[in-house]
């Protein structure tokens, strides 16, 4: 009889731990552009810090670091790196992207366009993945491009026309890659794309958008080679959780122009949300209020590894 008792009690807790040491935790991923370093304010480092802080990320793609990397992650205590070629200073004011990370680091990942994406790997319970930190040049832009007369077809020709989609262009093949070896490892990318999203002008949306329904390139490449957008993922209904990480107090100039994209078939979206506040007024968080230093918002992703 005791012998049988304490072969149950070996099963039992055989399972439990198999259980609890085989469930892969899950992880938080924030991306915001902080615009300028978080410099633009009166103690704009310390309140990007602050926001961080009580947001509590594992993981952050951050934009338009310029020089205040190093601060941040250490009052926060991340490993950081700096997306720029390798040598360069880590608090050079010149660098646009990096990456906060309270998981080990991997390799780096190195482009030909480090001002624009770049990223590096993350080892999280012991899972290679692989991490990128994006921007997208803003023009061509318009506040209300539903107002600017063009029919559907038109907008994606005149979106075409500068800076962005030449960036587009350039980087795709690195997108291409990472989404073909995405079930040996998993990819994220983050940032700013400086451009409204396809999902958020579909029929369901065209009443707000004079009737328009725009398969915007600048995101929906990113369908097109298999990744998924993570906030729209989760909150599928526009009008109902539109997620602006843009906006304006001065014109109708509001958008959704921040994103998580992933691809990968152990990853499993928890939940996804956005906050937004106006330049240098308070944004309240966790009950704290906090100066807010960006102009732009910040998407916050939670994923699961299966």
């Amino acid at each position: 009889m005791f012998i049988k008792l304490r072969a149950s009690l070996v099963l039992i807790i055989i399972f439990f731990c198999s259980n609890f040491y085989g469930q892969k935790k899950s992880f938080k991923v924030m991306t915001w552009n902080i615009l300028h370093g978080g410099n633009e304010i009166e103690d704009g480092q310390q309140n990007v810090v602050k926001i961080i802080k009580e947001i509590n990320p594992d993981i952050i793609l951050m934009v338009e670091t310029y020089g205040s990397g190093p601060y941040i992650a250490n009052e926060l205590g991340y490993n950081f790196h700096l997306v720029a070629r390798e040598g360069t200073s880590i608090d050079d004011k010149s660098v646009n992207l990096s990456v906060f990370s309270k998981f080990p680091f991997g390799e780096r990942i190195d482009t030909d366009y480090p001002f624009f994406l770049g990223g590096s790997e993350i080892i999280i319970d012991g899972i290679k993945m692989r991490f990128l930190s994006n921007w997208f040049h803003y023009l061509p832009w318009n506040n209300e491009p539903e107002k600017m007369g063009k029919t559907a077809e038109e907008l994606l020709e005149w979106e075409k026309t500068e800076h962005r989609y030449n960036m587009i262009e350039k980087v795709l093949p690195y997108f291409e890659k990472y989404a073909a070896q995405s079930d040996l490892i998993p990819v994220i990318v983050g940032g700013d794309m400086n451009s409204p999203s396809h999902l958020d002008w579909s029929k369901k949306t065209k009443k707000i958008h004079n009737n328009l329904v725009v398969p915007w390139y600048s995101t929906k490449i990113f369908e097109d080679v298999g990744y998924s957008d993570s906030f729209r993922e989760k909150n599928p209904n526009p009008l109902k959780k539109p997620g602006i990480t843009w906006d304006n107090k001065m014109r109708n100039d509001s958008h959704r122009i921040d994103y998580i994209f992933y691809k990968g078939k152990n990853l499993k979206v928890i939940k996804s949300y956005s906050y937004m506040a106006f330049f240098n007024e308070p944004i309240v968080i966790n009950g704290k209020k906090i100066s807010y230093p960006s102009d732009h918002g910040i998407v916050v992703t939670e994923f699961k590894l299966n």
